[in-house]
């Protein structure tokens, strides 16, 4: 299927500032690839509209007021279907480097071209990470970094030797809530079932020790 016929990317824009909001609105109101759903000035209000509808791709100001961006995407990681977060903010201070570390997708550049922004959306809704102020190569993150905390909670279970019942019952939610997050940790940690992931969990605390 191509660009033209797919399915609209859904975007919600949030920054303090009313003028680039009302800018980047327009940007992107007039991008057939994508579909403005709703933006904000603040963290809470933003907070309150992607809980409500669920979007693929979220361009936030590094300093949204009051919460901050760090703080907005550590909330949001948790929830299913959580939105892919593209950081719109300067290059100054480290701010790419930060943001990749707080689990961003994403970072574009206010100085940079409007059509720099729209493509790294569009990469970023693909499931590609998009840093090109940084390399990706020198961040020493550990992949259990990118875990929320209760998929790290399923993991350290996990690796306690609990089945999926047994998980379902600690954590009081359905099997099926535990089989996808168990998903979501394979994929974040590139393994491909139980066995390589309780293998990793403990290949990576013994690495940190």
């Amino acid at each position: 299927m191509s660009e033209s016929t797919s399915r609209p990317i859904d975007i919600m824009l949030a920054d303090n500032n009313p003028l680039v909001l009302s800018a980047m609105s327009e940007i992107f109101e007039r991008d057939l690839r994508f579909s403005l759903v709703a933006t904000s000035a603040t963290a809470e209000g933003f907070l309150g509209a992607v809980m409500r509808v669920p979007v693929k791709v979220c361009v936030v100001s590094w300093e949204l007021p009051a919460l901050g961006a760090a703080k907005l995407i550590e909330v949001l990681r948790e929830q299913e279907n959580a939105p892919r977060f593209v950081i719109y903010g300067d290059t100054t201070g480290d701010v790419p480097r930060l943001a990749m570390q707080a689990g961003a997708a994403g970072f574009a550049p206010r100085s940079g071209e409007v059509e720099g922004l729209l493509e790294t959306c569009v990469e970023v809704a693909r499931g590609k990470m998009v840093f090109p102020f940084i390399d990706v190569r020198t961040v020493q993150q550990s992949p259990l970094q990118t875990l929320s905390r209760r998929e790290l909670a399923i993991l350290e279970a996990l690796a306690k030797g609990m089945s999926n019942r047994e998980l379902s019952r600690e954590l009081q939610i359905s099997t099926n809530t535990v089989k996808f997050h168990l998903s979501n940790i394979y994929e974040k940690l590139s393994v491909k079932n139980r066995a390589q992931a309780i293998a990793f969990y403990y290949s990576d605390r013994s690495n940190a020790s």
